[in-house]
């Protein structure tokens, strides 16, 4: 008896938190910083997973991609956090198929951000792919889905004005600075931390406040002289943070540590100090909030302002929806076209393996066998067949799958093992 080989099936997935349900602390517990996101990447090459991407940002941790279930995607995330299965199963959201891809368009296209249009999570996917691929976890359905999903949100930038005006954390925080603080020009500012999101504040700080008080401070130093240099700012020592503080007053805290950077020991002014904390773990500690001159506002806290603006950008909604449906059913129809591809291939191969057999047959009998008149006259049918078949499969007329059935059927080819 003929053994059979047993492969297995796998499904497209989503699965991950965000603000809708998950509060800032939760988030955190689910955060992954660089080196999380290469031992995530690591175990699951060594799960056998085929391909995903995975991002984390101050509002969101996902993963997108292959598994026979979710709970394998799940497990990654629970491994390499502090979170845990059952505070995943109370917030997250799992999405399967054509659901999961719908939700990529939305997320990389601004519409499911904090701060409607925020596009700094489209950089976030580019570099998540970037890393995935790095380490031949990015397959070609992947691979393709992320760039139709950029291809979108490219759009959506250029033909709406969805994103008029400055529309990111960053820029809502200084907003937040410009309304609530009286003569923001005078004012010491100290930003602590100058990755993306810090590099970004200070660039809306600089541009929005006239403010030339503005001090920088980062763990590895020269990183915030390179933004520095950039604004001609003042960069200080880590070692100088507690004076710094006890100078400003306001900070901005973004350093994206996964434990409280300030906390209320580090300040012994008595003069009122505006603390806005943009990170996710949050970076200042609950207790700064004792001190009655302290007033501390956290991300989630900043994504509630409203203006005029906001609704100015909700009414392009509509706009940025149809552009997302166009796209989105471009890639949908090169899923259907890929669907059939496997078994196009497996049919050549099939016929190839016919061609040889019946080569090496004529070889045998035939004196002065024209062996490459032969292999040329083979190929050019094997091309015109499979064609044949392909062209078939895509009229509409026709049941692709009664018909992807039936050649497998026919030819004996192996069962596809792919779905989404």
């Amino acid at each position: 008896m003929k053994n059979k080989t047993i492969t297995k099936t796998t499904y497209f997935y989503a699965i991950g938190l965000s603000y809708k349900k998950a509060d800032a602390e939760i988030r955190g517990h689910f955060s992954l910083d660089d080196t999380a996101k290469t031992n995530l990447l690591k175990q699951a090459q060594n799960s056998d997973i085929e391909s995903l991407i995975v991002t984390s940002t101050c509002n969101r941790t996902e993963i997108y991609g292959f598994a026979e279930h979710p709970f394998q995607l799940i497990k990654l995330l629970c491994d390499n956090t502090k979170g845990t299965v059952e505070e995943f199963q109370k917030v997250a959201y799992i999405y399967k198929g054509k659901d999961a891809i719908s939700h990529m368009f939305r997320v990389g296209s601004g519409l499911d951000s904090q701060i409607l249009g925020d596009f700094e999570i489209i950089s976030q996917l580019k570099a998540s792919a970037r890393l995935s691929k790095k380490s031949s976890l990015l397959n070609a359905f992947l691979e393709r889905l992320i760039n139709a999903v950029i291809q979108a949100s490219k759009r959506i930038k250029t033909e709406t004005d969805i994103s008029s005006g400055a529309t990111s954390v960053s820029f809502a925080s200084v907003q937040y600075i410009m309304k609530n603080v009286e003569n923001v020009s005078d004012k010491n500012i100290l930003l602590f931390g100058t990755g993306k999101i810090g590099r970004n504040t200070c660039e809306n700080l600089v541009k929005h406040t006239k403010n030339e008080h503005i001090t920088l401070i980062n763990r590895t130093k020269t990183k915030a002289e390179e933004v520095a240099g950039k604004f001609n700012l003042i960069v200080k020592d880590h070692a100088n943070l507690q004076d710094e503080i006890n100078l400003a007053d306001i900070l901005i805290v973004a350093t994206g540590a996964q434990n409280p950077t300030v906390s209320k020991d580090l300040i012994q002014s008595e003069k009122p100090l505006l603390i806005l904390d943009l990170s996710i773990p949050k970076n200042v500690h609950e207790n700064v909030t004792e001190l009655k001159h302290v007033t501390r506002i956290h991300i989630d806290d900043l994504s509630t302002i409203t203006d005029e603006t906001l609704e100015k950008r909700k009414a392009q909604i509509p706009l940025a929806e149809a552009i997302i449906n166009d796209v989105e059913t471009e890639f949908n129809n090169w899923l259907e076209t890929r669907k059939f591809a496997p078994t196009i291939k497996a049919l050549k191969h099939k016929l190839i393996d016919f061609k040889n057999a019946e080569l090496e047959t004529q070889r045998k009998k035939l004196t002065g066998f024209n062996e490459e008149q032969a292999e040329l006259i083979s190929n050019n049918i094997i091309q015109k067949i499979t064609n044949h078949f392909a062209h078939h499969l895509k009229d509409n007329d026709i049941s692709t799958i009664e018909s992807l059935e039936l050649i497998k059927k026919v030819f004996q080819l192996e069962e596809l093992q792919e779905h989404v």
